[in-house]
C-alpha cells in the first residue's frame, strides 16, 4: 500500500509540477511575445533571471528541509503558495499596467518588466516545493535498486505535461488577453488544489540521523573542496548534466514561436500530440533500461536520438509553408527524436545524480543540481540562442509592431553543444574503463 501512495504521490506531484514549469518554460515566453512584442533579448533576460531565482531558493531552501528533517511541509505548502503566484499572472494587462503607472508610460515595456518580477516570484514558490522539497523527497524514497524506474517516470513528465496543457488550451486564441486570463486561473487553481491534496496523500521521508551542522554551514556544505574530493562522480556528473542542459535551452525558449511562426504550423499541438505521447511512454520504460545498463550503457542512445532530432530540424527549415502538410514529416520525426533524446537523457542524468548524492544529504545537493539544470543553462543556453537569432528576419504585426521569426540555426547550434558533450562523455568512458583494468 505504501508503494502505491508513493507512486500516486509521485505521479500527481511531478505531474502537476511540471505543467506549472510548461506554463513558466514555454507559455511565458508566447506570452510576452504576443501580449507585448517582447524581443528575444527580453526572453533571455527572463529565463536568465528566473534561473538565478531557481538556484538561490532552491540552494537555501533545500538545506533548510535537511535541516529540519522535513520534506512533506514545503512540498504542500510550496505547492499552495506556488498556484496563488501563477494566478496573480491574470492581472498583468495592458489596461492594468495604463491604470497604475499612467496612459504616458510605455505599458508595454512595463508589463514586460511586471512579468519578469512575477516569474521570479513564481520560481521561489515553485523552487521551494519542487526543486527543492519534492526532489529531496524522491531521492530519499528511492534507493540504487528502484531509481531508474521512478526517474523515468519522473523524467517523462515534462512531455506528458506539455500534452496537457498544448491538448487543454487549443481552442484558446492565445492572441486574447482573455484567453491568458483563463490559463493562470486554471492552471494556479490546480496547482493550489494539489498542494492541499498532499497533505493526505504525501508521506514523509524516513528519518535520518540528526545533522549536527549548522544551517549556514548546510548550506554550504556541497560548495566545500573536501566534499567534492570526496564525491568526484556526483560533480563530473552535474559537469555533463549543464553541458546537456545548455544545449536544450539553446532552442527551447524559441521553440513554440519557431513552429507556429517560422514554420506556419496553426495546427503545431494537433502534429506533435503523437510525438509527446510517443516519447514520454519511451521515456517511461526507458527507466528500467537504465537500471539494467548503468549511466554508460544508457546516456549514448538518449545523446544519439537527441542529436538525430537535431539534424532534421535543422535540415528542413520553412517546408511547412513551401510543401505543405506532407513535409510535416521530417519535422515530426525530427521533434520525436528531440523529444526522446531530451527526456531520456534527463531520466539518465536524473538517476546517475541520486545514486551519487551522499546519503541523508538530498536537500543540501539540490541546490548543485539546479546549478547544473537550470542556472548555468538557463543563463548561458537563451544567451546564446539570443546570439544566434540576433539578426533573424522580422515580421509586422497586424498593430504595426514587429516580431523577430527564430531561424532553425538555433537547432545546429544545440548540436554543436551536445557534440561537445558527446566529446567529452567519450573521454570519461574511456577513462572509466581504463581504470578497471588497472583495479
Amino acid at each position: 500500500m505504501k508503494n502505491k501512495r508513493f507512486f500516486i504521490a509521485l505521479v500527481i506531484f511531478s505531474l502537476v509540477g511540471q505543467i506549472a514549469w510548461v506554463v513558466e518554460n514555454m507559455y511565458f515566453n508566447v506570452f510576452i511575445y504576443k501580449m507585448f512584442n517582447a524581443s528575444a533579448r527580453d526572453i533571455s533576460l527572463m529565463v536568465e533571471a528566473s534561473a538565478v531565482a531557481a538556484t538561490l531558493t532552491t540552494i537555501f531552501v533545500g538545506a533548510l528541509s535537511d535541516k529540519l528533517g522535513r520534506r512533506k511541509i514545503f512540498m504542500c505548502l510550496g505547492y499552495i503558495l506556488w498556484g496563488v503566484s501563477i494566478i496573480a499572472f491574470a492581472f498583468v494587462k495592458l489596461e492594468v499596467i495604463s491604470g497604475i503607472f499612467g496612459a504616458a508610460a510605455n505599458a508595454a515595456a512595463v508589463a514586460v518588466t511586471v512579468v519578469i518580477i512575477l516569474d521570479c516570484v513564481m520560481t521561489f514558490f515553485g523552487s521551494s516545493a519542487n526543486d527543492a522539497a519534492y526532489n529531496a523527497w524522491l531521492t530519499d524514497m528511492t534507493d540504487k535498486t528502484n531509481r531508474g524506474k521512478a526517474e523515468g517516470i519522473n523524467s517523462m513528465m515534462p512531455l506528458v505535461a506539455i500534452l496537457c496543457v498544448f491538448g487543454g488550451f487549443m481552442s484558446f486564441d492565445l492572441d486574447k488577453p482573455q484567453s491568458w486570463t483563463a490559463i493562470y486561473l486554471i492552471i494556479g487553481g490546480v496547482v493550489l488544489v494539489i498542494g492541499v491534496i498532499g497533505f493526505f496523500i504525501v508521506d514523509e521521508a524516513p528519518k535520518k540521523e540528526r545533522d549536527e551542522l549548522g544551517y549556514f554551514a548546510t548550506i554550504l556544505y556541497g560548495f566545500r573542496p573536501g566534499v567534492i574530493r570526496k564525491n568526484t562522480g556526483l560533480y563530473l556528473t552535474l559537469i555533463a548534466f549543464i553541458v546537456f542542459n545548455i544545449s536544450i535551452q539553446v532552442f527551447m525558449p524559441y521553440l513554440i514561436i519557431y513552429y507556429e511562426k517560422t514554420l506556419g504550423m496553426a495546427n503545431y499541438v494537433l502534429i506533435f500530440a503523437p510525438a509527446i505521447i510517443a516519447a514520454a511512454a519511451l521515456t517511461a520504460v526507458y527507466g528500467r533500461f537504465i537500471d539494467r545498463h548503468g549511466f554508460w550503457g544508457s546516456v549514448f542512445p538518449s545523446l544519439g536520438m537527441l542529436c538525430a532530432g537535431y539534424i532534421l530540424l535543422w535540415l528542413f527549415p520553412g517546408v511547412i509553408k513551401a510543401e505543405g502538410a506532407a513535409m510535416t514529416i521530417p519535422v515530426f520525426i525530427g521533434s520525436l527524436l528531440m523529444l526522446s533524446g531530451f527526456l531520456t537523457g534527463m531520466a539518465v542524468f536524473g538517476a546517475k545524480i541520486r545514486n551519487e548524492t551522499p546519503e541523508a544529504m538530498a536537500g543540501r545537493f539540490q541546490g548543485l543540481r539546479i546549478i547544473a539544470q537550470v542556472l548555468v543553462p538557463g543563463v548561458v543556453g537563451p544567451a546564446i540562442g539570443a546570439a544566434v537569432l540576433k539578426n533573424a528576419p522580422t515580421i509586422t504585426n497586424s498593430d504595426g509592431t514587429t516580431s523577430f521569426l527564430p531561424s532553425n540555426a538555433i537547432f545546429i547550434t544545440a548540436l554543436a553543444v551536445a557534440a561537445v558533450l558527446a566529446a567529452g562523455l567519450s573521454i570519461g568512458l574511456a577513462v572509466s574503463k581504463k581504470h578497471e583494468k588497472t583495479v
